[in-house]
């Protein structure tokens, strides 16, 4: 078993679907569904495989690959994994499989397309996590980029070119300065010990100078901190996250944005020591900074997709704020966050999908009274909104109190402040939360027997003849009214989209709603319906899993820390060892 090429094999298997949906030209849409599908069924089958295999005890790299490829100057086929990139693994093969389900009911058009970019994603996203060989790393690095601009150029929404376009010049100015990077360690490392070589191994045995350190520092970590995104390097990702495609969203905020995170603890804090010690106290400031602004700014968006692309920034502060208290706690809950983010934030888009292919709307102010609807729906989104703002018990919790505890412990200041920022984050989703399943949409009438009804809502139900309608009355298309939802926060494209959303009611009841689609018109002209159904199978076959994940690894991450903590206290040896 040991002979067997198992990384391999689990990186390049989706390569293999992809070729043959490209090559079966004549397939239909649901078998290229199904042949995209059982590959990442198959690949994650792989990823749990080498997880049984894997030795917890051992800090060094296991399922170890090596074949020679351009010797002459150092470049080898080197694969690997440890106990931090092993669980970086399986939720990429994991999200890679919920994410192809999620796209069989939503991707209509240029299927085969669609499916070759997203397994080509995925072969990129895997290889990143298991290249030992800074080479191969940065090949499978740039994959990831193509694919992903292409699923938001081409299956994205209205402005889906404005923001691939921006993803994709983001993340190549990244990857360029890495680049810079990487021939920069080589040479020096060359002309230190006469070796070429860029196998990371190896180049963590080099003795670079400070001065070298803290330019090469700087390159490798603007180019993960723009894939993070860390404030002020975030601004390519509210408009991904908005254009995206449902499927597009989850792997972005689950799997792409690890990267960055896993990029500073490989590349980082194994190659330059002293500069990670030197560059500490500034990133604390900027991941402080960070996750205050990302909630902040969270707080007013009328878009929810936007709203959970903000809130990403927030958290994923926490990510380097526990990397570099350069502790292990505070690595504990960067590895902890950067799981448990990958699993909320997916539910969370996931969520938005649901209703966004009911009502092909994200704007919170056109949903209210979810809960009555859809109400295993509701529930699973407040799984979700309860992880995500770190209610004990869920896995949010225990990721971001590891990562404050660390911070506290080297930088009291950092420590406190994340500590009450995540007040703003409880606010922010509940605001969300509130609205989308217990509040009333925009236009509907108020029902008569609120007791806190205002002003301008008495007069309408006055000019209707004082007969409301709440959640339950037969729906006419009005002016939008304070309470409720709302229209709180928007204006301009956003107004624009309010505009024509689904009045939504009672399911079996009249609905009207505006320019449903292209061709959709009000039912009384059309007979068009517009309803809301709770969540299907194919949806709660995506939902269920990850909820299930976010309560195991809150209630007991033991499991998932004891796999971590060799390679964890092996990052550690030079900066003090593991008690620090």
């Amino acid at each position: 078993m040991d002979d067997f090429p198992l990384l391999s094999v689990m990186t390049y298997l989706p390569l293999v679907g992809a070729l043959i949906i490209f090559f079966w030209a004549k397939a239909t849409p649901q078998a290229t569904r199904q042949i995209a599908l059982w590959t990442t069924v198959a690949t994650f089958v792989l990823s749990l495989v080498m997880l049984v295999g894997f030795d917890a005890d051992e800090s060094g790299m296991q399922w170890r690959e090596h074949a020679e490829w351009l010797p002459g100057v150092g470049i080898n086929y080197d694969m690997g994994v440890d106990g931090i990139s092993v669980f970086l693994v399986i939720l990429t093969t994991l999200i890679s499989v919920i994410a192809i389900v999620a796209s069989f009911g939503s991707i209509q058009t240029r299927v085969r397309e669609y499916f070759i970019a997203m397994l080509l994603l995925e072969v990129g996203m895997i290889g990143v996590f298991v290249s030992l060989d800074l080479f191969l790393f940065y090949v499978f690095f740039e994959l990831t980029l193509i694919p992903m601009a292409l699923l938001i150029g081409i299956w994205g929404s209205a402005n889906r070119v404005y923001a691939a376009i921006k993803f994709f010049l983001y993340t190549l100015a990244g990857s360029l300065l890495m680049l810079v990077g990487i021939v920069a360690t080589y040479q020096a490392y060359f002309e230190e010990t006469g070796i070429r070589t860029l196998n990371i191994l190896e180049l963590q045995q080099g003795n670079y100078g400070n001065t070298f350190q803290l330019w090469v520092f700087a390159a490798f970590f603007i180019a993960f901190a723009i894939k993070i995104p860390m404030w002020p390097f975030h601004t390519w990702l509210p408009d991904a996250h908005v254009e995206a495609p449902t499927a597009g969203s989850v792997i972005l905020a689950a799997v792409l944005l690890k990267m960055g995170g896993y990029g500073l603890i490989r590349f980082n804090l194994s190659l330059f020591e002293q500069a990670a010690e030197d560059w500490a106290p500034w990133i604390m400031v900027l991941s402080v900074i960070a996750i205050i602004y990302g909630a902040l700014v969270a707080l007013p968006q009328p878009d929810m997709k936007k709203l959970i692309a903000y809130s990403s920034v927030s958290h994923m502060g926490f990510v380097t704020l526990g990397i570099f208290a350069l502790n292990m706690q505070g690595l504990y809950g960067a590895m902890i966050v950067m799981l448990a983010h990958g699993l909320n934030t997916g539910l969370l888009f996931l969520c938005v999908g649901v209703v966004y292919d009911r009502a092909h709307t994200r704007l919170i102010s056109a949903f209210g009274g979810l809960a009555t609807r859809m109400p295993v729906y509701s529930t699973i989104f407040g799984v979700a909104m309860f992880a995500s703002i770190g209610l004990p018990g869920l896995s949010g919790f225990v990721g971001e109190f590891l990562a404050i505890l660390g911070a506290f412990r080297e930088y009291e200041w950092a420590g406190v402040i994340a500590m009450f920022v995540v007040i703003l984050s409880a606010w922010y989703m509940m605001w969300m939360f509130q609205r989308v399943v217990f509040g009333r949409a925009a236009g509907e009438l108020p029902d008569p027997h609120d007791g806190a009804l205002t002003e301008e809502e008495r007069a309408m139900l006055a000019s209707q003849g004082g007969h409301g309608h709440g959640h339950g009355g037969h729906g006419h298309a009005v002016a939008a009214v304070s309470g409720g939802s709302g229209q709180d926060g928007i204006t301009g494209e956003d107004r624009a989209e309010s505009e024509h959303v689904p009045l939504l009611h009672a399911e079996g009841e009249e609905s009207v709603y505006a320019d449903h689609g292209a061709d959709a018109h009000a039912d009384d002209e059309h007979g068009h319906r517009f309803e809301m159904p709770d969540v299907n199978a194919r949806e709660l076959a995506t939902l269920i899993p990850l909820v299930i994940l976010t309560i195991v690894l809150g209630v007991y991450p033991q499991p998932f820390m004891e796999v971590m903590q060799s390679s964890l206290e092996a990052v550690l040896q030079p900066f003090g060892g593991a008690g620090t």
